[in-house]
């Protein structure tokens, strides 16, 4: 007998959620009602058939509360402010992954994090709230990602990595091994980070270096 799927809503209308409703349409395991944004210019859109029903009002106003929701923003401040409006509201914060993903033993995986197609995670990684780990790219092993971080695509973190709450690694970037980036850090795509970076610093470059402030 078939399990009946857990009825679930994405937060969030843009090209990010189409990559989002592709991985739950893989995973299988959940069943997407429908999608909210607070840009309220797209209710009656729809996204790969499912509709935009309008915003945080319209999610609350619902009869049948969905079992959970996932939010499908890039930007990672106005993710984790999202994410955290859905748990003051008591609304559950799902996780999927792609079945094409690779997680080794111990990978731990907070709630509301998201696997892209082909990523890895190899062994004792700690994922936090609220991550995109993006398409084909790759955490080795022991590393620690904190709440609110986006790993784009290609990007590599080698083993016993740190990455502080909400940065970004850009798409391509490597991080060589036993390094520390910190919170709100922005690392450039293609770069190549060879020592630690303090909080709310952006480097690019290989070796990546500080951007000057304009």
């Amino acid at each position: 007998m078939t399990k009946n799927k857990q009825k679930i809503v994405i937060f969030g209308a843009s090209g990010h959620a189409k990559v989002v409703i592709d991985v739950l349409e893989r995973q299988g395991v959940y069943e997407v009602v429908c999608l909210v944004d607070d840009d309220l210019e797209l209710m009656g859109e729809t996204f790969f058939g499912y509709d935009v029903i309008g915003g945080k009002a319209e999610l609350l106003a619902m009869v049948e509360r969905p079992s959970g929701v996932i939010v499908a923003i890039g930007s990672n401040l106005a993710r984790t402010q999202v994410a955290q409006w859905l748990v003051d509201n008591e609304f559950e914060l799902i996780s999927s992954v792609h079945p094409s993903v690779q997680l080794g033993r111990g990978v731990c995986v907070g709630s509301g994090s998201i696997f892209m197609a082909n990523a890895v995670a190899n062994s004792a990684t700690r994922i936090g709230n609220n991550v995109i780990v993006n398409t084909s790219s790759s955490i080795d092993h022991d590393c620690i990602i904190e709440d609110g971080v986006h790993v784009a695509p290609g990007a590599t973190l080698c083993g016993s990595v740190r990455v502080g709450a909400r940065s970004f690694i850009g798409a391509g970037a490597t991080v060589a091994p036993n390094l520390t980036i910190g919170e709100n850090v922005t690392v450039g795509a293609g770069a190549t980070v060879v020592q630690d970076v303090s909080d709310g610093v952006t480097v690019v470059g290989t070796p990546a270096k500080a951007m000057n402030p304009i």
